[in-house]
């Protein structure tokens, strides 16, 4: 019995040695888990947004290849659609990089300044900060009266200040808009970056036009264009200059300037970056937020 008990001694003994040994090592490894440099994660508009294809033009991310143009964006990037979602998934992502438009800016998340410049209205004026575009918006034919009076809006002294006043850059000084008090609908579609300003000058027009009715469908630059070409709304909304062909069919016109806001989690210590290493970033070249700086 005795024999039996030493043994039973000897093997549990053994088996603290090797748990200690093992506990040793766990916790090494968590030390070195949490010392290890965390990888950026990515965040990326969907196809077909203006927002990405202004941003990978202007970033570079954009190559030609064999006379074609390449998205080279990197393949791991997480794609997310729409302005709000891609806010939402880097506020809760301490080592999150994303890209927005500037005047959908809230204090959930931080703006990175781009070579030493911030994402201002007078940077982006002076054309410092270097991701900057312009808000379209586009029709086929000609314009019955109500579209034609509310384009008329957007481009007055009125219009543009709703424009400027929610953040954006006014193309425009004009007139003193003239309600002509027109009855009808209106169907405007396309970018989830424009769609936010564009509610805020349906409100200030029908305001002043209580019997017109304007209708707003979100999604993204290139749905409000084929929309558009296709006569399913009277306005196509897009983040982005035309393309070729979308030009042979529709009658484009700026309406207002916006910049890209890249944003990162308001825990991140960066502040700055400079535009090579933010495509370095993006086409998956720099995957450690050490090597930004």
């Amino acid at each position: 019995m005795k024999k039996l008990a030493l043994t039973a001694c000897v093997i549990s003994l053994a088996v603290m040695g090797i748990t200690a040994a093992c506990n040793g090592e766990n916790e090494k490894n968590v030390e070195v888990a949490t010392t290890k440099q965390p990888e950026i994660s990515v965040i990326a508009r969907e196809a077909g947004s203006g927002t990405r294809d202004a941003f990978t033009e202007l970033v570079g991310t954009l190559i030609k290849q064999d006379g074609k143009k390449k998205d080279n964006t990197a393949k791991d990037a997480i794609t997310i659609d729409g302005t709000q979602g891609v806010m939402s998934a880097v506020a809760g992502n301490e080592y999150a990089i994303g890209y927005i438009s500037l005047g959908s800016m809230n204090g959930s998340v931080k703006a990175l300044s781009i070579d030493g410049f911030a994402p201002t209205k007078e940077n982006i004026k002076s054309a410092k900060y270097p991701i900057a575009r312009p808000f379209n918006i586009a029709t086929k034919g000609k314009m019955n009266d109500a579209v034609k009076d509310f384009v008329n809006f957007i481009l007055s002294a009125d219009g543009q200040a709703v424009i400027e006043g929610n953040g954006y850059i006014r193309v425009s000084d004009g007139k003193k808009f003239q309600a002509q008090k027109l009855k009808g609908k209106i169907v405007i579609a396309g970018s989830s970056s424009v769609s936010p300003v564009m509610e805020k000058l349906k409100e200030a027009y029908t305001a002043l036009n209580p019997e017109m009715e304007i209708e707003i469908q979100t999604n993204d630059s290139s749905s409000g264009m084929l929309a558009a070409k296709e006569g399913t709304c009277d306005i196509g909304m897009a983040s982005r200059n035309l393309k070729p062909n979308e030009l042979e069919v529709l009658t484009s016109q700026t309406i207002a300037q916006d910049g890209i806001a890249v944003i990162v989690n308001k825990q991140n210590q960066v502040s700055n970056i400079a535009l090579s290493r933010l495509r370095d970033v993006y086409t998956g070249l720099i995957r450690k937020w050490k090597d930004v700086k």
